[in-house]
């Protein structure tokens, strides 16, 4: 094991305080927020298990791991709730002035689409 591997091994938490693995070195049954994600999970309110700890750009980065055992399917919208998501971003690229629905979110600087803008 390198030094700067060993630097960052605590699996029993006595010096970071929560189980701390090197950069690819955690073990299986722990995922970040992004490979829950990617597997159709969410953390479900568990706290953070472990933590990878690295050196980056910056010092030392972190990244924080959960158990999947206690990780919990992704929740999906309702219909209505799927509805009212359309009719916000329908509204985003409907002109105030013109009243026509551009196929691009009218720009919040501007207040209306880039024909009817003065500039």
């Amino acid at each position: 094991m390198s030094r700067i591997r060993a630097a960052y091994y605590d699996p029993d938490g006595s010096r970071y305080g929560i189980p701390t693995f090197w950069w690819r070195g955690a073990p299986a049954g722990y995922a970040t927020r992004r490979q829950l994600r990617a597997a159709g999970l969410r953390p479900g309110g568990q706290p953070v298990a472990a933590q990878i700890l690295w050196r980056g750009i910056g010092g030392t980065r972190a990244a924080y791991l959960y158990r999947l055992d206690l990780a919990r399917p992704k929740r999906t919208a309702t219909p209505a709730q799927r509805r009212a998501i359309a009719a916000a971003l329908l509204a985003r690229r409907t002109c105030p002035t013109c009243r026509l629905v551009r196929p691009y979110f009218i720009p919040r600087s501007l207040g209306e689409c880039l024909d009817c803008s003065p500039s």
